[in-house]
């Protein structure tokens, strides 16, 4: 199946909410529509006019079937957030395109660091970041349903 990546608009948020929410459902994490999950409910605002972005893996019909945005923290530093796909999805090379192209775009926005917050949980992805060449480190604040931290410089 042929999919395309474009940038989310908040016409995508019900079905960017429903995928998201799904994703930690099935790996038992709690979706936070009112704190840590609130930038979907606007990603235009949270992400794309604040300096990051939002995109979504599309199917040809139009169907959400992955996000990955990049939030803006400082001018030099992004947040990877929200990279999920769909079960069906899983397991094709797409959590890895996802990547590649989180941090092709972070450095197209001037970025030279990239955080993320995950949980343990979410092996398959954890694998992926340490591949990729990201490395742990102790965040002095991480989000409820997080555990692990990580980042990775693009100067290097």
């Amino acid at each position: 199946m042929l999919q395309s990546l474009r940038q989310a608009t908040n016409k995508d948020t019900a079905a960017v909410q429903a995928l998201v929410f799904g994703v930690l459902e099935e790996y038992g994490l709690k979706a936070d529509p009112e704190n840590t999950d609130a930038d979907l409910s606007d990603v235009e605002a949270s992400y794309w006019r604040a300096g990051g972005c939002f995109d979504v893996l599309t199917d040809p019909e139009g169907g959400v079937l992955g996000t990955v945005a990049l939030f803006r923290v400082n001018p030099t530093t992004c947040e990877l957030r929200k990279m999920y796909l769909v079960r069906e999805e899983r397991g094709k090379g797409l959590g890895r395109l996802l990547l590649e192209h989180a941090i092709q775009r972070a450095a197209e926005l001037g970025f030279n660091r990239i955080v993320l917050e995950t949980a343990s949980v979410l092996g398959e992805a954890i694998s992926l970041y340490e591949k990729r060449g990201f490395r742990r480190y102790n965040p002095s604040h991480m989000a409820a349903r997080c555990d692990a931290a990580y980042y990775l410089d693009l100067s290097a």
